[in-house]
């Protein structure tokens, strides 16, 4: 955003103190030659210690480095698969992407946990293995995976290798090569002075030539204007990784690093200054994230030149969202793509709480702290070695989750309410505006979820299993993508629709001690078609007591309103007017929830979903072969009206 120079004069005029977003926060700070000056040159850089250091790594974490010792021991004989053209090929044959991406990413982490472990044993008994391992993903076609692959007729699920693009998986595959050349590089050369080379060559044609000589979609907007999603971050920060790691010319290290930050800040720049990440809590962590783990490897390789980056109100807001998202110690928020249950990262969270100077985000990070039991997380891998270094503070430090009482995040209009501030007990609710174009995008403004005592009644369904499906033209032909089963009225037949344009209007929000509540309009995220004038929906938390829906709306025509609940329990209407669903608590008791409506103006009709198809078994994962549709269906509609649910 830019002012105009009358606006800013006015301003000056007037003695106002304004806030403006922050723009090329990250790439702003110094010029070219200005970066070159502050990064240590890669003979000097020691971001972690040299594996001859013994006594720095004695003071690592010896319980998780046995661990991951352990780990190898069992892996030492590991044979690496090569990958057939027929596994790649299936994501153009059936859709799945699975069968390929359980090799490669497998073969990744067995290299990343024997890292580990020969840095911690240092005997050389697993410099061979790694050889191997690193020979065999440098001989792969794609470091990438099929599922990234243009869907065209050309690559029809193979990769053109002569021309090389960078996605995800690919940006990963340089971070482990980079760093068993910074901790192995001397064994390695004892053995033949190829291996590094390889390395070099391999990262350089697959990974740097192509970031710095073509654009990639995920670097900047898209042609309908959505911003970059946690694509951006997460490549850029293995980007930076790897640079900063294997590029020995200080002028082609820096240009590298140089155009990395000016991609990140095409992510940074459009955030929502609330912090807000449409893609939930489970993409935050390589989101938001992300761009915390690009300005810790900016500070470890230019003496925290760029700390000036975490007093920034947005990227602490961008930090804090992980805690506000949260409904209980197992439970988040899953609008969207995102899963109900996502892990924690916690020492990263840890870390990012700190140099924000947010106890609440330190206390969160803290609380999911556990004992390492030698699995590496499947990404991220420079996280690793932060957290190594952590276990004295971390052990000592104090836990805690915040669960505030009240969150609205207006730029990306979401409501968060409790019963209590910092407890589970009681109900939770949560509701959501925006549009139909977010990242990872399920149709579904005006959808809420309602928990009690941290677990779930009504639910956001989320996503299941990827497949080819489900980022291309058929998105929406998979069912949980669809409004019509989220809690959302479907109208004269029709369900939302996707695009930007097709977002709520008229947003408020509201929050007093013995209430808090969400108003919004989602007439327009229907088809023009529908014949609405105006869909008025409040969500509304009356704490203690319960949560009630509220609809009213006007339309041109009616000849059809149903209204569709999502639940994972049986639901039975037991008098007319009440419908009971059987909740089960935390002791594994069963608790009756009752939906109350009028049942002189709506009947309901229940249905199981059946869970069959390649993208269910995400949903089995997650939740069980237990979801159920509630369709409320208005007897004689008329053209205005009101309906009203209550759940107590």
């Amino acid at each position: 955003m830019y002012l105009k120079s009358s606006t800013i004069l006015l301003i000056a005029l007037l003695g106002m103190s304004v806030t403006l977003p922050a723009q090329s926060l990250v790439s702003g700070k110094f010029s070219q030659e200005e970066l070159r000056e502050i990064l240590v040159p890669i003979g000097e850089w020691m971001p972690f210690p040299k594996i001859n250091d013994r006594a720095s790594w004695n003071t690592a974490d010896q319980q998780a480095m046995q661990a991951y010792l352990e780990t190898a021991n069992k892996q030492i004989d590991f044979e690496w698969p090569y990958i057939p053209a027929t596994k790649s090929l299936l994501i153009h044959r059936t859709g799945d992407r699975d069968e390929y991406q359980s090799i490669t990413f497998q073969k990744r982490q067995v290299l990343g946990s024997m890292i580990m472990a020969e840095i911690f044993e240092n005997e050389g008994r697993f410099i061979d293995p790694i050889i191997n391992g690193i020979w065999s993903i440098c001989e792969e076609s794609f470091w990438g995976v099929p599922a990234h692959l243009p869907k065209t007729d050309e690559y029809s699920g193979l990769m053109d290798v002569s021309k090389p693009f960078v996605d995800l998986f690919a940006a990963e595959t340089a971070t482990y090569l980079a760093w068993a050349d910074y901790f192995l590089g001397d064994q390695f050369d004892a053995v033949s002075p190829q291996i590094r080379k390889r390395i070099r060559h391999e990262t350089n044609l697959r990974i740097f030539e192509p970031l710095m000589n073509q654009h990639h979609g995920w670097m900047s907007a898209n042609e309908n204007g959505r911003p970059p999603n946690n694509w951006n971050p997460w490549i850029v920060s293995n980007w930076i990784n790897s640079a900063l790691l294997l590029e020995d010319d200080d002028e082609k290290r820096t240009a590298l690093v140089y155009k990395a930050i000016q991609v990140l800040d095409e992510f940074l720049d459009p955030y929502p200054e609330d912090g807000g990440c449409d893609e939930g809590p489970s993409y935050w962590g390589a989101a938001a994230a992300s761009l915390y783990d690009n300005i810790s490897l900016l500070n470890l390789a230019s003496n925290d030149s760029f700390r000036y980056v975490y007093a920034d109100e947005k990227v602490k807001n961008m930090g804090r969202f992980i805690y506000r998202s949260q409904i209980s110690e197992t439970y988040f928020l899953n609008f969207a793509d995102a899963d109900p249950q996502p892990k924690m990262s916690a020492a990263m969270i840890y870390r990012y709480g700190k140099d924000i100077e947010d106890p609440d985000m330190m206390k969160f990070g803290a609380f999911y702290r556990k004992p390492h039991d030698g699995t590496l997380a499947r990404f991220h891998y420079f996280r690793n070695f932060f957290e190594l270094f952590l276990q004295e503070e971390f052990e000592q430090a104090e836990q805690g989750l915040p669960l505030p009482k009240d969150v609205w995040l207006k730029d990306i209009q979401v409501m968060v309410a409790r019963d209590v501030e910092g407890s589970t007990d009681g109900f939770f609710v949560a509701a959501k505006g925006g549009h139909n174009d977010e990242s990872h995008n399920h149709n579904d403004i005006g959808n809420f979820v309602v928990f009690y005592d941290g677990l779930p009644l009504l639910i956001d369904v989320g996503r299941g299993t990827y497949t080819r499906k489900t980022f291309g033209p058929e998105r929406y032909s998979i069912w949980y993508n669809r409004s019509d089963y989220h809690n959302l009225p479907s109208i004269n037949r029709q369900a939302q629709v996707d695009g930007s344009q097709f977002k709520a209007t008229n947003v408020s929000h509201s929050a007093k001690t013995n209430a808090s509540s969400m108003t919004l309009d989602i007439s327009n995220a229907y088809p023009r078609n529908t014949a609405l004038n105006s869909w008025k929906r409040t969500v509304t938390l009356n704490r203690g007591k319960n949560v009630v829906i509220s609809d009213s709306f006007d339309l041109s025509k009616a000849e059809n309103i149903t209204q569709h609940l999502m639940t994972i329990y049986p639901p039975e209407v037991t008098s007319p007017g009440t419908l009971t669903i059987p909740f089960k608590d935390k002791n594994g008791g069963t608790r009756n929830f009752t939906l109350t409506y009028d049942a002189k103006s709506m009947t309901p009709q229940i249905e199981k979903i059946p869970l069959v198809a390649p993208e269910d078994k995400g949903i089995l994962t997650k939740w069980g072969d237990t979801i159920y549709r509630v369709n409320f269906e208005l007897i004689d509609p008329k053209n205005k009206g009101s309906m009203k649910f209550v759940i107590e």
